[in-house]
C-alpha cells in the first residue's frame, strides 16, 4: 500500500524510474543525510552526459537512445564542491530533527506539531529560541500558558543549531531503504561489525 510519506523508490517494484542515485559531493559526502541526497536516475544520466559528475557505481538496468545505450548511475559525485550552508534555515522539518522527531516536555515520538515556549499571545516570537517540537496532548496541555503556569519543564532548552549539526542529527535517520552500492559512502549511527 502507498503512502504520501514515502519516496515512490521505497513503495514500488523496481522499475528504471525507481532508479535514484546517490549524489556526493566533491569531498565524497552525501551533500545531506536527512533528507537523503538523491537524484532521480534521469538527472544523474543527464549530468554524466553533461560532465557535470562522475559516475563510481552503477545498476545492472541500462538505458537506451537512438544513438547510445547507458547504465544507470547508483552513486554519482560532483565534479564541483558545493559549500554547505553555514547556517539552518528555520523550518518544521528542521525544527522537528533538531529536536530528533521527540516532543521537548514527555520525550514521546509520533505525531509532532510545534509550540510557542513564551505563547505567542504573550509576545513570543516564531525564532529558534522560543519553538520547540510538541506531541499534539501536551501542546493542548500547555495551549497558551507558560511553563510555569502549565506546570511543565522543557528536555532541552531551543537553540538555533549548525547547519552541520542537523546533518550529524539527521545521520540517526537512515531512509527505509538503502541501496548496497551506497552503503560505503553512508555513515549511520550504527555499530561497526567486527
Amino acid at each position: 500500500m502507498q503512502t504520501a510519506t514515502q519516496p515512490s523508490f521505497i513503495r514500488q517494484p523496481p522499475g528504471s524510474r525507481d532508479h535514484p542515485a546517490l549524489v556526493l559531493n566533491a569531498d565524497y559526502r552525501p551533500l545531506s543525510y536527512l533528507p537523503l541526497s538523491l537524484w532521480p536516475w534521469q538527472e544523474a544520466v543527464k549530468a554524466a552526459f553533461l560532465d557535470r559528475v562522475i559516475v563510481i557505481s552503477e545498476y545492472e538496468e541500462v538505458v537506451r537512445s537512438p544513438s547510445m545505450e547507458i547504465r544507470i548511475p547508483s552513486v554519482v559525485v560532483l565534479r564541483d564542491y558545493v559549500r554547505p550552508a553555514r547556517t539552518a534555515a528555520f523550518t518544521r522539518f528542521n525544527l522537528f530533527l533538531r529536536d530528533e522527531f521527540s516532543c521537548q516536555y514527555c520525550g514521546s515520538k509520533g505525531e509532532m506539531t510545534f509550540d510557542h515556549v513564551i505563547p505567542r499571545a504573550s509576545g513570543g516570537r516564531t525564532t529558534w529560541q522560543n519553538v520547540v517540537a510538541a506531541c499534539g496532548p501536551c501542546n493542548l496541555r500547555k495551549g497558551s500558558k507558560t511553563l510555569k503556569q502549565a506546570n511543565m519543564h522543557l528536555r532541552k532548552p531551543p537553540r538555533e543549531p549548525e547547519s552541520m549539526e542537523l546533518q550529524n542529527i539527521g545521520r540517526k535517520f537512515p531512509p527505509n531503504h538503502l541501496h548496497e552500492s551506497w552503503m560505503d559512502y553512508l555513515y549511520w549511527d550504527a555499530e561497526l561489525d567486527a
